[in-house]
């Protein structure tokens, strides 16, 4: 199922002219930072197809990133690095990569759509949608950027600690990168606040 930008346009015809979507990847992963994308899409130049990155392959989230960045108004990425969310939990961090995705946005949002329940504290307007991955083009579109950012800085990192295979499993708990836990221990990158690595090993 695709996205629709009838959210935005509703909003629109209220008075708020510019109308941001934004979403997060890397929760739930071991090692990497968690990243947020903020995305003011066109309205005269919507992508077709865009949907929640978890339900397009690879190619696809590329292909729509590309689209989307040559063709939205404004599109802003913030991130929270592994040793933030060891300081501050991956809640805050979470939030926190969200300000600093809607920060670097070149044009300031009237409101901002954030997917699931927990909306950042923000100057501006925010409302939380749960499932707004799936439903909401704006947040749809910040979801696909999200994903293909993180996984393009978790490939980066695989150059630097080529040992753990991140740029294949872009930092979860899959048997292989557990296995190299236990052979290599944790890098720098890892999340020494989340087991297995909580209580065993620390920076």
């Amino acid at each position: 199922m695709t996205a629709d930008f009838s959210r935005e346009q509703a909003a629109m015809i209220a008075g708020r002219a510019r109308v941001a979507g934004v979403d997060e990847v890397g929760r739930g992963p071991l090692a990497g930072p968690v990243v947020a994308a903020a995305v003011i899409l066109d309205p005269a130049a919507i992508p077709d197809g865009l949907a929640d990155s978890k339900e397009l392959s690879a190619q696809r989230r590329e292909e729509l990133c590309v689209l989307i960045l040559a063709s939205a108004l404004a599109v802003g990425v913030g991130s929270a690095s592994a040793t933030e969310i060891d300081t501050i939990n991956i809640r805050q961090a979470t939030l926190l990569s969200m300000r600093r995705a809607v920060g670097a946005l070149p044009l300031s949002p009237d409101l901002v759509l954030v997917d699931g329940n927990d909306p950042p504290a923000l100057a501006c307007g925010c409302e939380a949608i749960i499932g707004g991955d799936g439903l909401i083009a704006s947040i749809a579109a910040a979801s696909i950027v999200a994903k293909v950012m993180r996984d393009r800085m978790m490939a980066r990192l695989s150059l630097t600690y080529p040992a753990y295979g991140f740029a294949g499993h872009a930092g979860y708990g899959t048997a292989a990168h557990r296995a190299a836990l236990k052979t290599h221990g944790p890098c720098p990158a890892h999340r020494y606040s989340f087991a297995p690595i909580k209580g065993v090993w620390s920076r």
